[in-house]
């Protein structure tokens, strides 16, 4: 039950980020939006890992958190660029479902079947993800768009590679220090892509920073519980969970932005819902 509850809380927190990253995005940017809100995660967590004076981990350990943190960067980066080809309707939904499948397959061949309950929330859950994400006729977007989903693949691959390897990284109980490792590891990708693209570091309006700074929190925090729902029960349970996150981020543009969910988003809301009780069976 905790890792139903860590996982939710991921998958709210991460929805979270990325409305206030969509938002700030709006001003500076979606790669500026990502490298500062990281750098801001980077601080952040380097403080509470000296406060909470965790025990190091071991440097293989230190090595998937690295890898994990280039996994992720690199797959925001394949979205990013999917997205700015005009692909926006599909690259949310493939990446996300990719992203959840990959742990689903590892976690089967590591850790077994799950129970039926859980096995149909997993379908459940996957549907309600493509739902939730896309916002009209997504199998037609598909099937137009076929020669050019690579980019929304790789972005899935990176997601879903970095769930895997960050299970890793934290399978030995550790947190605090992984996640610096990781962070360390976003944020100097980030800065390599920004210096080989020339892309500008100047933020113009001030007034974003605000909403870059909790959107680099509520990241975090989106990372953290992740770690935390995989740590106290099954990687592919943890990760179909977190990537529910779509469903908050359209919720906060309903209430906040008066974005209208259409019929599709609602069944994936109410299918999101269901499988959450079918895993807690």
């Amino acid at each position: 039950m905790l890792s139903i509850i860590y996982g939710l809380l991921s998958a709210f927190t991460w929805g979270a980020g990325d409305f206030t990253g969509g938002l700030a995005a709006r001003s500076i940017g979606a790669v500026r939006a990502v490298f500062y809100a990281s750098i801001v995660g980077l601080i952040a967590i380097s403080i509470l890992a000296i406060i909470g004076n965790e025990a190091l981990p071991s440097s293989r350990k230190f090595l998937f958190a690295f890898t994990a943190g280039l996994f992720g960067t690199t797959g925001l980066i394949f979205l990013y660029a999917a997205m700015s080809k005009g692909m926006m309707s599909i690259a949310g939904p493939v990446s996300a479902l990719l992203a959840a499948l990959i742990p689903v397959i590892i976690g089967i061949i590591t850790q077994g079947l799950p129970d039926y309950f859980v096995l149909t929330g997993f379908v459940l859950a996957l549907l309600a993800v493509w739902m939730i994400s896309n916002s009209g006729a997504g199998i037609k977007d598909i099937f137009s768009h076929l020669a050019d989903l690579k980019l929304s693949l790789l972005a899935g691959i990176g997601f879903g590679f970095y769930f895997v390897l960050m299970h890793q990284a934290t399978s030995d109980g550790t947190l605090l220090w992984t996640m610096v490792v990781s962070r360390i590891a976003s944020v100097s990708s980030l800065l390599i892509y920004m210096l080989a693209t020339k892309t500008s570091f100047r933020i113009e309006k001030m007034s974003v920073l605000p909403i870059v700074f909790l959107n680099g929190v509520l990241d975090l925090a989106g990372n953290g519980f992740f770690i935390l729902a995989a740590q106290a029960g099954r990687l592919d349970v943890a990760s179909v969970l977190s990537s529910l996150y779509p469903g908050s981020t359209v919720m906060l543009a309903w209430i906040f932005l008066k974005e209208r969910l259409t019929r599709n988003q609602w069944f994936g809301v109410i299918a999101a819902l269901i499988a959450i009780v079918l895993m807690t069976l």
